[in-house]
């Protein structure tokens, strides 16, 4: 099994509800984003996937929700979790690049998005 991975950062604002402590309260983080692709085979240049397609399709993804309050974004229902931004950015790199669906079994297929609020908190969300 080959795996690639590419990271982006983006900086916004949110606030959790329901919390119970201070994340309750707006506040920000400096995101860093990691996308993995895995796959079986590679194509003809020895390549699982492209980086430069890869790494747009991220910064655009990330591009979406920089200097933003995550909160305004319906996608996450007025709460913005790590978790929700990791399943938000995945379907957004799906859209951008179909192929990863894993449709085919013979295809490289997106396989999770990190998301760390800090270098120590992570979220992940994978397409199993």
């Amino acid at each position: 099994m080959y795996e690639v991975r590419v990271e982006a950062e983006f900086a916004a604002a949110h606030f959790i509800r329901d919390y119970n402590g201070k994340c309750e309260n707006l506040h920000g983080h400096n995101y860093r984003v990691m996308v993995h692709v895995r796959g079986q085979k590679l194509d003809g240049g020895g390549m699982l996937f492209d980086f430069a397609r890869l790494k747009r399709a991220l910064r655009d993804a990330c591009g979406e929700l920089d200097h933003s309050n995550l909160n305004d974004i319906a996608s996450f229902a007025q709460n913005p979790s790590a978790e929700r931004i990791a399943e938000h950015i995945f379907k957004k790199i799906l859209s951008y690049l179909p192929e990863l669906s894993g449709t085919n079994s013979d295809c490289p297929t997106l396989h999770a998005v990190d998301v760390y609020e800090t270098p120590t908190s992570r979220a992940r969300f994978t397409a199993e």
